[in-house]
């Protein structure tokens, strides 16, 4: 049997700029394709093919970094056999985080923290899986389907609000929210503002 490969866009060093663990140095792993293809996406380039990579490859690949934290990300990662992704990252001892847009229901018990951002749809199994909901926030957010989320918040799941592109207005906005539902927290993008990837 051929062993476990994945279509991975890009691995690359950095630090966790959005949510709970923001400032975090992390090794991305980004996972190539995403059905959704959301327009205000600030990763296009991942929903082109990536590289073909088995899971010996991907080790080698994180080795190089001090880092044991490991993001997967993408694209959308549960397109892929995340679990079994999951599963290889932990036996090799990395920290797993999990970043989807929870459209796809899959097994994420094994990993160490995981985010939803939903988007256009999401499986309510997946949001009761997060630790974090991450809804980024804009202009044309419907502020009314926002509060859908609050009925999935307990002493796991923290709800985030992410300004759309860092911007002044949309910041505003989330300020907003968080006064007005003060169990969320707000979220900026600190990579943005250091200009790293």
């Amino acid at each position: 049997m051929p062993p476990l490969s994945w279509n991975v866009s890009e691995i690359f060093y950095s630090v966790q700029g959005e949510g709970r663990h923001s400032g975090m140095p992390a090794v991305f792993l980004r996972l190539a394709g995403c059905s959704m293809g959301c327009d205000f996406c600030d990763t296009k380039y991942a929903f082109a093919p990536g590289t073909q990579m088995n899971s010996l490859q991907i080790l080698v690949e994180l080795a190089k970094y001090p880092s044991k934290a490991v993001v997967v990300t993408g694209g959308e990662p549960a397109e892929q056999d995340l679990p079994a992704l999951i599963n290889v990252l932990k036996s090799a001892g990395h920290i797993v985080h999990i970043e989807t847009n929870g459209a796809h229901d899959c097994d994420v018990s094994k990993a160490d923290f995981v985010c939803v951002s939903p988007k256009k749809n999401v499986s309510k199994e997946m949001l009761q899986k997060a630790d974090v909901i991450k809804l980024v926030i804009g202009p044309k957010t419907d502020l009314k389907n926002v509060e859908k989320y609050y009925n999935y918040e307990n002493e796991k799941t923290t709800l985030y609000f992410q300004p759309l592109d860092n911007l002044q207005e949309n910041i505003d906005l989330c300020l907003q929210l968080v006064k007005n539902h003060p169990t969320a927290r707000l979220s900026v993008q600190l990579h943005k503002l250091i200009h790293v990837k």
